[in-house]
C-alpha cells in the first residue's frame, strides 16, 4: 500500500497537492477558501479537483440551488393584482360580466383578458356560459383571502434579492407562477463540497511537498546546467491514453468511393441522373410494359409537382411506342398492346438507376464505358432488409464485338477488385437477354450469396435508342455490399447515425482514404 501511495503522490501535480492539503486542513473548505490559501484560481482550483477524484482521492458533491425574484411584470401583478384577482373583485359586486365587457368592466388590459378567464376556470372562480363570466360560490370565498401564488407574490416583493427556500404552502405558490410567462426569475446557484476518501487519508498521512516541477526544459536551463537542480514530475508510461474518435467517411461513403475508384480504374467514365425522371426513361425505354406490376403505386413514388415530365424530342418517342406495340424491326412482336404517352409523361422518383443507361446511349455514340452511382426510391416497407430509399451502382460497355463473355469477364474484374469471388446463374430481366445474377462467397459463412444482375440489353431497348452495336449492363445495391462488409444484420443500421456504432467501425477497410 505504501508504495503505491508513494507512486501516486509522485505523480500529482502541484495544483493537485496544493488542493489536498489545504483541505486536509480544513475539510470543510470551499473552492473560494481553497484558492484564497493556496493562491490558485478557481479554474485550476476545480480542475484539481476533478483530476483527485478520478483517482479516487477525494469525492466531489455539487449542490444547486435556485433563486427565485420576481421580473419587473411580476412586481406589476404584486402590487396590481393578478389579471383573474381583479376581474374577481369586480365580479364580487356584479355577480356577472359579458365577455365583450370584461376589459372594460375590469380595467384588465384586453391582451390580458383571454389568460385571466382561463386562470378564473382553473381556479374555479368563475364560469363561462354563453358569452357570459359568472362568479362561482368557490369564487365568492376567495374575495377575502389570497391564494397560494399570490402570497407567493407578495412573499417575493418582500424579498426583493430572491429566494432560495420556501414552505410547502408557497412552494405550490411558485409551481403556479411558472405556468406563467415572464413572472418569475428563476438563478440556478452552484456549490460544491468535498470528501477525503480513504486513499487521500493516505496520502496527507505519509507526507509530501509542495515543490514547482518542471515538465518542459527550456535552452537556456540546458545550456547554464539549471536542469541539474529542477525537480521533474513523473510520469506513468503505463496509464490509458485518451480515446480519440478520428473525423472518418460514413461507412456508404467509403464504399461509394471505393466502388467509382473501380469503374474509374477500368476505364468508365461516370454520368448522373435526376432523382425526378419521366416514366419514359425510368420504365418505357427499358422495354417495360405499361401494365408491368412494378410500375404500380405500391412499387412506385409518383409525383404531383411536377405531374409530367417532357419526352425526348425525335423519332425516339414513336420507335419505342412501335416496338411495345408490335415489336417493329427488332424481331420480336412487342407487348401487342396500345402505348400510352401519358403514361409515359408520368413523373417518378427513379426506382434504378438503369435509366440513366439507357439515356446515355441515346445520348452518345459507341464504343461506350459508362458508370453511375446514385440514389433511387421505391415503395417499400421498412424493415430489416427494405429501405424505401437506397443506393444503386449500374455499369454500361457498347460497341463493336461485345458479347456475353465480355460481360462476365467484366463482372469477374470488377467483383475481384471488390474482394470477392463470384459465379454466376441465369437470371431474368425484362430488358436484358441473356441475363445473369451474381454470387458472392462469403468464407466466414461458407455460403453464396445473391449481390447484383446483369445481362446484354436487348435489341428491344437498343433500336429505339438508335443503337445497332451490342451493350452489356450490370448493378448492384450498394447497401447490400456494406451489410456484408461491416457485417450488418439491419439494413437501418446504416442510416441510424448510431454514434458508437461509427466510432467502432475500422477507419480502413482495405480502402484508400
Amino acid at each position: 500500500m505504501s508504495e503505491d501511495i508513494k507512486k501516486t503522490i509522485s505523480e500529482l501535480h502541484i495544483y493537485e497537492k496544493k488542493f489536498l492539503k489545504e483541505l486536509g486542513d480544513n475539510p470543510n473548505a470551499t473552492p473560494e477558501d481553497i484558492a484564497k490559501n493556496a493562491e490558485m484560481d478557481i479554474k485550476s482550483v476545480m480542475s484539481a479537483a476533478g483530476s483527485l477524484a478520478s483517482k479516487d482521492i477525494i469525492e466531489v458533491h455539487k449542490d444547486v440551488e435556485e433563486i427565485y425574484s420576481l421580473t419587473d411584470d411580476g412586481v406589476e401583478y404584486a402590487e396590481k393584482g393578478l389579471p383573474e384577482r381583479r376581474i374577481l373583485d369586480v365580479l364580487a359586486s356584479k355577480d356577472h360580466i359579458h365577455m365583450k365587457d370584461l376589459s372594460d368592466e375590469t380595467g384588465v388590459d384586453k391582451k390580458e383578458t383571454n389568460i385571466a378567464i382561463g386562470w378564473l376556470r382553473r381556479k374555479n372562480w368563475a364560469n363561462i356560459d354563453k358569452g357570459m363570466v359568472t362568479i362561482t360560490d368557490f369564487g365568492k370565498d376567495f374575495v377575502s383571502k389570497m391564494d397560494v401564488d399570490e402570497k407567493t407574490l407578495d412573499y417575493l416583493k418582500a424579498n426583493a434579492d430572491g429566494v432560495k427556500l420556501f414552505t410547502d404552502d408557497l412552494m405550490n405558490g411558485v409551481k403556479k407562477l411558472t405556468g406563467r410567462k415572464n413572472i418569475l426569475n428563476v438563478k440556478k446557484e452552484t456549490s460544491h463540497s468535498f470528501i477525503i476518501l480513504p486513499k487521500g487519508e493516505a496520502i496527507l498521512k505519509e507526507g509530501f511537498t509542495i515543490q514547482k516541477q518542471a515538465t518542459q526544459l527550456t535552452h537556456q536551463q540546458l545550456k547554464d546546467g539549471e536542469w541539474k537542480s529542477l525537480q521533474y514530475r513523473p510520469y506513468d508510461i503505463n496509464a490509458e491514453a485518451p480515446v480519440i474518435f478520428a473525423g472518418k467517411k460514413h461507412p456508404l461513403r467509403v464504399i461509394i468511393d471505393e466502388i467509382r475508384e473501380i469503374f474509374l480504374d477500368m476505364g468508365f467514365v461516370e454520368d448522373n441522373g435526376e432523382y425526378v425522371e419521366s416514366a419514359f426513361w425510368n420504365f418505357d425505354s427499358l422495354f417495360q410494359p405499361q401494365d408491368h406490376a412494378a410500375r404500380e403505386m405500391q412499387d412506385t413514388f409518383y409525383l404531383k409537382n411536377p405531374l409530367t415530365c417532357d419526352l425526348p424530342e425525335g423519332d425516339l418517342v414513336k420507335l419505342t411506342a412501335e416496338t411495345h406495340e408490335t415489336g417493329a424491326d427488332t424481331g420480336s412482336i412487342g407487348w401487342q398492346y396500345d402505348w400510352s404517352e401519358d403514361i409515359a409523361r408520368q413523373s417518378v422518383l427513379r426506382t434504378h438507376t438503369t435509366g440513366i443507361s439507357t439515356k446515355h446511349l441515346f445520348e452518345h455514340e459507341p464504343p461506350i464505358k459508362m458508370f453511375s452511382v446514385g440514389r433511387v426510391f421505391r415503395r417499400e416497407t421498412f424493415d430489416y432488409k427494405h429501405l424505401p430509399e437506397f443506393h444503386q451502382v449500374e455499369g454500361l460497355v457498347c460497341g463493336e464485338g461485345i458479347s456475353y463473355q465480355n460481360l462476365l469477364g467484366v463482372l469477374k474484374e470488377f467483383y475481384k477488385k471488390l474482394g470477392f469471388e463470384v459465379r454466376f446463374r441465369p437470371a431474368y430481366f425484362p430488358y436484358t437477354y441473356l441475363s445473369t445474377e451474381t454470387e458472392i462467397y462469403l468464407e466466414e459463412k461458407e455460403s453464396w450469396i445473391e449481390l447484383g444482375g446483369a445481362g446484354m440489353f436487348r435489341p428491344e431497348v437498343l433500336r429505339p435508342l438508335g443503337i445497332d452495336q451490342p451493350a452489356l449492363a450490370f448493378g448492384l445495391g450498394i447497401e447490400r455490399l456494406a451489410m456484408i462488409r461491416y457485417d450488418v444484420e439491419d439494413i437501418r443500421m446504416l442510416y441510424k447515425s448510431d454514434i458508437n456504432w461509427l466510432r467502432e467501425v475500422p477507419l480502413d477497410n482495405g480502402v484508400e482514404l
